[in-house]
């Protein structure tokens, strides 16, 4: 679901640090970083099957375990660990809908069939909200301009957007609750209402002036089975708080968990680019450099950027390359290009000090 803020951007006069910022159109290829990086990782592209469903399953099994412990154990501090288990198990699972918008379906069979069944339809966020949407975010043309459904210039805008981009993540369970329960029914109905729906309220992006085009072929099937589902489930689990089978304190833990799911990754949306592009096509490394990478020693960034995406500079330069081949990869390339090369200058120390950087950003400091 569109989850953006419509925010203002600050404007380039009010901002004399301007100047010093090197502009995204005048950063050339560096062919050699280019080259090297790919004739280093071909034979990292094939995804491993036996990888990726047994971290899906155990992500999927410890997450709702632990939301099942933490609705069933009385409030205590126990309950509230098994709430923290929850939600960074949840969050991992639900990560895996990023890999499904990059790998060749038929390399793992059934795989996006089974993380719909077990993460996208009972946490309100099926796989169609991706596909078709992210890669227009890897587009060479698309990315950081105004048709990228994934970019806004956040180091550019005013110091208040940063807070209300994330809190307004709290309240995406409630809003993909309306949009399965009551939006898709009403949807069935009314041609004007599916055309508003399909273009605003099908995608998971960041951006308020995307637009959506209805899908066509095998992506419209894939779309009308995941959207039925979660509808169904939605209703359903809507019904049955109404009706007491589901008891209402259950139901707002189930809330608060996806909740926090949501704030931590708008936290790491937040960071994962450095938000400095005006709308200006830009060249692959001046998308990799506008883009983060938080690799080792650092340890938490395997909590909130699980599933390779504390890999993410490397993810844009490399999209074909499956999450567990990503560390391999970004030891390769560090170990064969020199200390002067591009490849090292999107790699950050961690989560706080990107956060002070872009909020600098947003004051004019640099």
């Amino acid at each position: 679901m569109d989850t953006s803020l419509t925010i203002d951007r600050r404007a380039p006069a009010a901002r004399p640090a301007d100047a010093a910022r090197v502009r995204a159109q005048d950063i050339a290829d560096d062919k050699a970083m280019l080259r090297t990086a790919a004739e280093l990782t071909r034979d990292l592209n094939a995804p491993r099957p036996w990888i990726y469903w047994s971290d899906l399953l155990a992500s999927v099994v410890i997450g709702f375990g632990a939301l099942a412990a933490a609705i069933l154990v009385a409030p205590t501090g126990w309950a509230i660990a098994a709430g923290v288990v929850a939600v960074l198990a949840l969050y991992r699972a639900e990560s895996f809908i990023h890999e499904l918008t990059h790998f060749k379906h038929a390399s793992l069979p059934g795989f996006r069939f089974g993380w719909n069944a077990l993460a996208g339809i009972p946490l309100l966020v099926p796989s169609f909200m991706y596909e078709g949407v992210h890669n227009l975010h890897h587009a060479r043309t698309r990315y950081g301009t105004a048709e990228d459904p994934e970019y806004l210039p956040l180091a550019l805008m005013k110091p208040y957007t940063l807070p209300l981009f994330v809190l307004a993540a709290l309240l995406a369970p409630v809003a993909l609750l309306v949009r399965f329960a009551i939006l898709s029914p009403l949807s069935a109905m009314f041609p004007a209402v599916r055309k508003l729906v399909v273009e605003r309220y099908s995608a998971l992006s960041i951006n308020p002036s995307f637009r959506r085009r209805a899908p066509e072929g095998a992506a419209r099937k894939q779309w009308l089975w995941q959207e039925a589902a979660a509808s169904v489930w939605a209703i359903s689990l809507l019904t049955m708080v109404a009706t007491g089978v589901v008891p209402l304190r259950a139901f707002l833990i189930f809330l608060a968990v996806a909740s926090s799911v949501a704030v931590i990754n708008q936290i790491r949306t937040l960071v994962a680019h450095l938000w400095e592009n005006e709308g200006e096509v830009m060249t692959v490394t001046a998308q990799y450099l506008d883009t983060v990478n938080v690799p080792p020693p650092a340890l938490l960034p395997m909590l909130w950027a699980p599933v390779g995406l504390r890999y993410h500079a490397l993810h844009h330069l490399l999209p074909g390359v499956p999450y567990h081949a990503l560390g391999e990869a970004h030891r390769r390339i560090s170990a064969a290009l020199d200390a002067q090369s591009p490849y090292h200058k999107a790699s950050y120390p961690g989560l706080p000090g990107l956060v002070a950087k872009i909020a600098r950003s947003t004051m004019g400091v640099r």
